[in-house]
Order: C-alpha cells, then sequence, then structure tokens
C-alpha cells in the first residue's frame, strides 16, 4: 500500500470523525435542542441523544435551569425627590425553548435589560418611605411587571428581590435624627400617661382615706415605720387634718365663751 493511500484513508477518518461529532450530541436532562433545517423549526429535541444532520440543520441548546441575574446598582430618583442607589437580583427560567430562540436573539441579554429599565422605572415612582417599608409590595410588582415583558420570549421570572438600599449621608443623618425625635416623643407621651394614672389613683385613694379615718392612720405609722429604717437624722412628722380641725374647734369655743361671759359689778365711786 503505498503512502499516497495511507494519506487518503486517514483524511477519510478525519472526515467521518469530524462528521460524526457534528452530527451527534448528546443533551443533559436539564437541557433541549431547538434545530432549524435549513432556516425552518422542528420538532424539539431531547434530552438524551440526538442526532442531526451537519451543515443542513442548526442546533441551539437551550437551558431549563433558574438563572439568576444580580442587577447592577442603579442611581435612582424617587418620587418625592431623593437620590437613593438601589440594587436587585432577578431569577427566571426559560418554559418555551422554541420561543426563547425565535422570538428574540439573546433571551438572557433581553431579560437583564428589561429587569433594569424595570427597576428605574418602578422605584422611581415610589416615595423613599415606602421604598424602605413595602419592601415586599415593590418585589412583586416588579416580578409582575418584567414576567409580562419576557411572557412572550418564553421566559418565566419568578422572583425579584431588592438587596441593598444605599441612602446619602445628609438623609440618613436626617433620618437618624428623625427617629431619635420620634423616640422622645414616645417618651414623654408615655411618661405623661403614667402621670396621669397616677393622679387618678392618688385621687382615688383620697377619697378612701377620707372615707375611712382609720385608714389614714394605718398609713401614717407606715410612712413613719419607712422613715425609720432609713436611719434617718431627722423625721417629719406629720400633723393628722383631725388634730387641727380639733384645735381650731377649741379656739373658736374658748374665742366665743369669752365673748358671751356676764360683766362683773362696777365699783363705786368715791
Amino acid at each position: 500500500m503505498s503512502i499516497a493511500t495511507l494519506v487518503g484513508i486517514a483524511v477519510a477518518l478525519v472526515v467521518v470523525a469530524l462528521v460524526l461529532s457534528a452530527a451527534i450530541h448528546v443533551l443533559p436532562e436539564y437541557e433541549r435542542g431547538v434545530i432549524l433545517r435549513l432556516g425552518r423549526i422542528q420538532p424539539l429535541k431531547g434530552p438524551g441523544l440526538i442526532v442531526i444532520i451537519p451543515i443542513v440543520d442548526r442546533l441551539t441548546r437551550v437551558n431549563l435551569r433558574t438563572q439568576t441575574y444580580d442587577v447592577p446598582a442603579q442611581d435612582i430618583i424617587t418620587r418625592d425627590n431623593v437620590t437613593v442607589r438601589v440594587n436587585a437580583v432577578a431569577y427566571f427560567n426559560v418554559i418555551e425553548p422554541v420561543r426563547s430562540v425565535l422570538s428574540i436573539d439573546d433571551y438572557r441579554f433581553g431579560t437583564q435589560q428589561v429587569a433594569q429599565t424595570t427597576l428605574r422605572s418602578i422605584l422611581g415612582q415610589t416615595v423613599l418611605d415606602d421604598l424602605l417599608s413595602k419592601r415586599d409590595q415593590i418585589n412583586l410588582q416588579l416580578q409582575q411587571v418584567i414576567d409580562s415583558v419576557t411572557d412572550p420570549w418564553g421566559v418565566k421570572v419568578t422572583i425579584v428581590e431588592i438587596k441593598d438600599v444605599v441612602l446619602p449621608e445628609t438623609m440618613r443623618r436626617a433620618m437618624a435624627a428623625q427617629a431619635e425625635a420620634e423616640r422622645v416623643r414616645r417618651a414623654k407621651v408615655i411618661h405623661a400617661m403614667g402621670e396621669k394614672e397616677a393622679a387618678t389613683n392618688l385621687g382615688d385613694a383620697a377619697v378612701v382615706l377620707e372615707e375611712h379615718p382609720a385608714a389614714l392612720q394605718l398609713r401614717l405609722l407606715g410612712t413613719l415605720l419607712e422613715l425609720g429604717a432609713e436611719r434617718n437624722s431627722t423625721i417629719a412628722f406629720p400633723i393628722p387634718m383631725e388634730l387641727l380641725r380639733l384645735f381650731d374647734t377649741s379656739r373658736k369655743a374658748a374665742g366665743d365663751g369669752a365673748q358671751q361671759a356676764p360683766a362683773g359689778p362696777r365699783p363705786a365711786a368715791a
């Protein structure tokens, strides 16, 4: 056998190997094959072993697994004219492989661009307080809007989550001052409510003590015991009001008796 014949056989084997490698494909469980034969769509292939016609068929592998896209931080002006920097993450997957190939050139790039523009649009219509406190509602709105755009492409957006909201330094200081003022206000309100309840209870206690003088004496003795236990050098001894009233009544009675006493005989003139 001549050298030319050997070279020809080797070339033929290489060509056959290249053709077989181009014709035979193995698709894993999470992939599907979209085949265009001379420009016309063919039935969906996969998973497993598939055979295509080289040069005539064009195979596009489509990944059905959930994919994530980290939306870059966006500078957004909210509806109340506050500039914030927000980033998010989106989760999406292909549910219609044929549509993802025929309806858009690159469904990944298209989904990413829609996520960025929708994030700026939705948050630009939101006030800062809602952005900080109603995060779940905003996430749901973002998911619904993005999914409605990508649905014709056969792409399902499952989750959109806002990750970080970075506020300007001046706004952070203002919010900290507002929070501190709110805490001071609440403390004052609670203190005032406590004073009101204490005054009400003291009024009720005064009514009870007025109706039961013995209770007042017991309270007085309890106070003296508390003062004695504290080892004070000076003890303030309160005088019961009944005793003062008794002294006042005795003084008035003595004054009235002096005014009503009969005048004695006058001495005779010399």
